[in-house]
């Protein structure tokens, strides 16, 4: 990362969703990884939950923070590989204005280090709905780290250059 500390820092609300039929406060260990990045950041924690795997649920918990202006950016755990149940990427279809076919392509870089070809099975993806920005990270602790440690930490830091996500936001929603 070049950090241009010339640059001022701008702190992000980002809230944290956490996809699963299994997963409570009391055992949302990647939920709370990310929890701590953001907030070791310098970032907003603005808001965190945890829904089941349910197209229709994760569609209006991310409908309520899209609307919120006080959330800048979403960033959810699990819900993004093969199974049945796993369906994350399908309600960002139904939000969605624009994907960001980069991020979901270099995440599975990254993640070829540390797991190799299995990174294969994840449908890790982003996307901007109505002028936010929305991660969907798969559920392990291992895939949020990478998520955020190698790319998020990175493009959600307004001093980074050569550019990043933070200075194109109040474009996002331009017509």
């Amino acid at each position: 990362m070049a950090v241009d500390l010339s640059r001022t820092f701008k702190p992000l609300n980002i809230a944290v969703l956490t996809v699963s039929d299994t997963r409570t406060a009391e055992n949302d260990t990647s939920g709370d990884i990310l929890a701590e990045r953001v907030r070791g950041s310098g970032h907003g924690l603005a808001d965190r939950a945890i829904v089941t795997d349910d197209p229709e649920v994760i569609v209006a918990r991310l409908n309520a923070w899209i609307d919120d202006p006080a959330i800048d950016c979403v960033i959810s755990t699990g819900g993004t590989g093969l199974t049945g149940r796993d369906v994350t990427p399908e309600a960002l279809d139904r939000i969605k204005e624009r994907d960001i076919p980069g991020f979901g392509e270099l995440f599975r870089w990254i993640s070829f280090e540390t797991i190799g070809t299995s990174t294969i099975q994840s449908r890790a993806c982003a996307v901007v709905a109505r002028g936010t920005y929305i991660f969907a990270l798969p559920g392990s602790n291992g895939a949020v780290k990478d998520g955020w440690d190698r790319i998020l930490a990175e493009q959600l830091d307004s001093r980074n250059r050569p550019c990043n996500f933070v200075e194109l936001m109040p474009r996002l929603r331009e017509v």
